[in-house]
């Protein structure tokens, strides 16, 4: 399948749906692992601390951002009645803040800020991330399960 081809598959709604949880789900644990990696090597007694702070600040990037992003993108997708081009799971504004979150986060790794303390940030935005795709997923089996009937 030729670079063409790829560009121009078509999906239903309920499979843009599950393409952008598995996207939300899969780069939260993508930033998950890099903090992992970190805090491995991390040799304070207070390693745990920082996956405390990841966690703590996991909910409310999750509850107060994610999730209304989630919802409202959710929303767009299910107004879909047609077939539509498999990466229209997110806007093209979305995209341009994808590419400034990669630059962002590519900076940040390639920064002098101690990985412990980018431990934190990276947690708590994957976490955020992970937790929010969930809602797309649950919303694409609701879907699955309602074109059954």
């Amino acid at each position: 399948m030729g670079l063409s081809e790829i560009l121009s598959l078509k999906a239903d709604k309920k499979y843009l749906v599950m393409v952008a949880g598995l996207m939300w789900c899969g780069v939260g644990v993508m930033l998950m692992a890099f903090a992992e990696t970190w805090l491995s090597r991390y040799t304070g007694k207070y390693v745990y601390l920082f996956y405390l702070a990841g966690f703590l600040t996991a909910m409310p990037i999750h509850h107060f951002g994610f999730l209304k992003l989630a919802d409202k993108n959710i929303g767009r997708l299910l107004e879909i009645s047609e077939k539509r081009s498999i990466f229209s799971f997110i806007t093209i504004k979305s995209y341009l803040t994808i590419i400034f979150m990669i630059a962002l986060g590519i900076t940040l790794r390639h920064s002098s800020i101690p990985k412990q303390y980018l431990s934190v940030v990276y947690n708590g935005i994957g976490l955020g991330l992970f937790l929010s795709g969930i809602r797309y997923i649950r919303n694409f089996f609701k879907l699955l399960i309602g074109s059954a009937n």
